[in-house]
């Protein structure tokens, strides 16, 4: 297995003296925002980590192997890329086989993260049901991944644009922890509050980062979903941005966009409906989930 890993000279430092280290997906890279905001965004996101004391690491598929951290030359490749596949579990091994280029989503970031021995992601927002899925199926494989991989992943809760009740529900029946940081309320991506409840509520990265340890202790399987909400000063309020998804879905449903085109098509269009709001919004609680998840890095190391 270590020869499909190319750890870049900066993680594999920090894996040689035991300094924390947080796992970056790719696909907000490459399908996530326009260039030159996701070149600018991975790198400001790598330099919130590296700030909060831990080392970045952006996942990619390049030339059949797994990089575990990317240079700025490979960055800035990346970002460039229009062809990059989009990987999930199920096309990871297959990028691999193919020798081609991929973008890690949630689920093929965390098992490329468990190869190389990293406990903590940040990302934006994870998939999950989307609205309909009663007749489509069309559930993320992210909400599988989260209950049978030990990472601990930060997002700003699911993506808004997916059915929120039902992602809650599924993550529930999968003995997902969902655990909201600093308030009850879930929150939804762009908003501080989804409307819903959070299963649970933590306050510090050093509970969070003892939970971790705990569930690794008990040999459960599976990881922690930490709902990190973003700053009030950047939200979308969820009475401003909802009307504005149902329109981007029923253009969508009416174009007959489905499966992994779902996600990119509603961001662009609600880049437009927001006249680019959404977007400063995206890039705020990405940089605020690398923070997190960085002191929580910091605490499993501390801690252990």
């Amino acid at each position: 297995m270590n020869n499909l890993l190319v750890l870049s000279p900066e993680v594999a430092a920090a894996q040689g003296t035991g300094c924390p280290i947080v796992a970056l997906e790719s696909t907000i890279i490459t399908h996530g925002m326009p260039y030159p905001q996701n070149l600018e965004t991975a790198r400001a996101v790598e330099a919130e980590v590296r700030a909060s004391g831990a080392v970045p690491a952006t996942i990619a598929v390049m030339a059949g192997r797994i990089h575990i951290g990317l240079d700025n030359g490979a960055l800035d490749a990346l970002a460039r890329s229009p062809d990059a596949m989009k990987l999930s579990r199920a096309d990871l091994a297959v990028c691999l086989a193919r020798a081609a280029t991929g973008a890690t989503t949630v689920a093929a970031t965390m098992i490329a993260a468990r190869l190389a021995g990293i406990s903590v992601f940040a990302t934006g927002g994870i998939g999950g049901v989307h609205r309909g899925a009663e007749h489509s199926f069309d559930i993320s494989a992210d909400l599988r991944e989260l209950a049978e991989t030990q990472v601990t992943v930060v997002a700003a809760g699911a993506k808004a644009i997916l059915d929120l009740p039902k992602t809650l529900e599924v993550l529930e029946t999968l003995g997902v922890p969902v655990i909201a940081f600093g308030q009850d309320a879930l929150p939804a991506f762009w908003s501080r509050d989804s409307g819903l409840r959070a299963p649970l509520r933590m306050d510090s990265a050093a509970e969070i980062a003892a939970a971790h340890k705990m569930r690794a202790a008990l040999g459960l399987p599976g990881g922690q979903l930490v709902a990190n909400p973003i700053a009030r000063e950047d939200e979308i309020a969820r009475a401003e941005i909802s009307p504005l998804i149902e329109r981007a879905l029923t253009e969508a449903a009416a174009a007959g966009i489905g499966a992994k085109a779902v996600t990119p098509f509603l961001l662009a269009r609600l880049f437009e409906l927001t006249e680019g709001r959404s977007l400063t919004a995206n890039i705020a609680l990405v940089r605020a989930n690398a923070r997190l998840a960085a002191a929580i890095a910091c605490e499993i190391v501390r801690q252990t």
